[in-house]
């Protein structure tokens, strides 16, 4: 059954990304030239909404936490490899597969690439887990945790602090 919600929610977030029209390329170039914010507005609604989501599930007892460990040697290099990919293809991960989805066999690449990294990765994880993963390992960090406070009080504060950025966007036409 979870592999059923999980198809379900991707189906969904991949309608959504379609009907926002984050899968252009107009809107990715957008972003990575900061004149267009329609994709930081769809992932940061996305984050939100996911956050929520996840921390009325928990409470409720629907599900557990899984914290990964915090890396920031991992972190950089990810956002790095992540950032270089983006830039070369005008795709991110998951537009990737919603553009293929629409017809655009270029998309493929990025695909393949993210295939073929994955693979890379699996086959350094041994050597990486005693290097990269160690520089700046916090382990198992929360933002609540590491504030000592409910995770309601952090939420709506994300929820107004979101709003405002999203509202101060618009009326600069971003």
């Amino acid at each position: 059954m979870m592999l059923f919600y999980g198809l379900i929610t991707g189906i969904l977030f991949g309608f959504f990304l379609q009907k926002a029209r984050v899968l252009r390329y107009d809107k990715q170039l957008g972003a990575l030239r900061l004149v267009d914010m329609t994709i930081v507005k769809f992932m940061l609604s996305s984050v939100l909404v996911g956050m929520v989501g996840i921390y009325f599930l928990h409470d409720a007892g629907f599900i557990e936490l899984s914290v990964k460990a915090t890396s920031l040697g991992g972190n950089i290099i990810g956002g790095l490899l992540f950032g270089i990919g983006w830039g070369l293809l005008g795709y991110c991960p998951g537009t990737q597969a919603g553009a293929l989805g629409e017809g655009r066999w270029d998309a493929l690449w990025g695909i393949l690439g993210m295939l073929c990294a994955g693979a890379l990765f699996a086959e350094a994880y041994p050597f990486l887990k005693e290097t990269v993963l160690q520089w700046g390992a916090f382990g198992k960090i929360t933002l609540p945790g590491l504030l000592g406070i409910n995770h309601w009080i952090i939420i709506p504060l994300f929820i107004i602090i979101c709003t405002v950025l999203f509202l101060w966007l618009e009326r600069k036409g971003l």
